[in-house]
């Protein structure tokens, strides 16, 4: 295990190492510490580049909802997988980077390779990289490839984390993560939600005091709505051929409830509370996305439906009891039926 922290802070800029400082921290599967250093990373070895949010810790979707530790990684501004190391998938997923794959920018001329009793016997060639993007024995030939990538790979990289443990908090404020005045209306809100949730008969009265004040102050209206379908009903679609660079505007949080089921679903996709402070505002088309890989198998799957992803709307973790402020930012999924595209000013003069 490399033991180099450099516990860099959010803002804080850093400098990728060259390939073949990188390339001796890997084991012989091309990981560190059980994360990936994945084909798509190596475009950035030699930039300067600043920290977005320091990663330790993180969601697992796949593997539960408890959040999960991760030791010495960050992620950086704007570098997100473009998935051309493993077949073009499209989730577009932020970047973890192991501190040992970094240096300070102030520290560019004094900086220590690392040392040579922290190496990896691995082999000192790219192939281990590109080798190390499938499973192991996996074809190179296979038409259908088991992939392997930090997402699939993070219940190896991590370890269990309680969401009461409040040493997270603390670092999340320590890194500059998260401001206090956030840590404060998380919690609040936090407290709100069991109050309205506990069973004591003002849960309708607390969730409409909420939704007014939120009004008044142009904020967000409480995120957990019934949706208005029956289960088991078909939920409807809407068909817009939306295209990256097209500005959308995201429907109001009732509008989208009418699209619904009771399980917060429409044809299978979860809207999810934390995509809720973005409604009834605009936002770019950023991609449609038709194929991902499951996180859970490391097969490639392709969307039935349509699914697009905005530009300047990730996760934020604002609302998840288990892992809040989770910094990895994922893209949430939205349906076109969602959105509606953007009234132009020169149509409506």
């Amino acid at each position: 295990m490399n033991n180099d922290k450099l516990k860099l802070r959010a803002g804080d800029w850093v400098e990728v190492r060259n390939k073949e400082e990188i390339l001796q921290t890997l084991d012989p599967g091309g990981q560190l510490d059980g994360l990936p250093f994945m084909p798509e990373m190596l475009q950035y070895c030699g930039k300067r580049l600043r920290v977005f949010k320091r990663a330790h810790k993180t969601c697992d979707p796949p593997n539960g909802m408890q959040a999960r530790r991760m030791e010495s990684a960050v992620h950086l501004e704007g570098i997100r997988c473009d998935g051309k190391g493993h077949g073009g998938c499209q989730a577009a997923c932020l970047i973890f980077w192991k501190e040992a794959w970094l240096k300070r920018v102030v520290e560019q001329s004094s900086a220590k390779s690392p040392e040579p009793g922290k190496t990896q016997p691995a082999l000192n060639t790219e192939d281990v990289v590109w080798a190390g993007a499938r499973a192991a024995g996996e074809p190179a030939t296979s038409e259908n490839p088991t992939y392997v990538c930090q997402s699939t790979h993070l219940a190896f990289a991590t370890r269990p984390l309680r969401w009461w443990d409040p040493r997270q908090y603390i670092e999340d404020y320590t890194s500059g993560n998260v401001r206090i005045f956030q840590l404060v209306a998380a919690f609040s809100f936090f407290i709100y939600h069991n109050l309205a949730t506990a069973g004591l008969g003002i849960g309708s009265a607390m969730r409409w005091l909420y939704d007014m004040f939120q009004r008044i102050r142009g904020g967000t209206p409480y995120p957990w709505r019934w949706g208005k379908i029956p289960k088991g009903t078909r939920t409807p679609s809407a068909k817009l051929d939306l295209q990256p660079g097209e500005v959308v505007k995201i429907r109001s949080y009732r509008e989208i409830l009418e699209t619904l089921d009771e399980t917060w679903h429409n044809r299978g996709m979860y809207f999810d509370a934390e995509a809720v402070p973005f409604c009834d505002r605009d936002y770019p088309v950023l991609a449609r996305v038709e194929k991902i890989i499951n996180e859970k198998t490391g097969k490639m799957m392709r969307l039935k439906n349509d699914a697009i992803i905005l530009d300047g709307v990730a996760c934020e973790a604002r609302y998840a009891k288990c892992r809040r402020f989770c910094p990895r930012s994922i893209y949430p999924y939205w349906r076109e039926i969602w959105l509606s595209r953007a009234r132009n000013d020169r149509e409506t003069s």
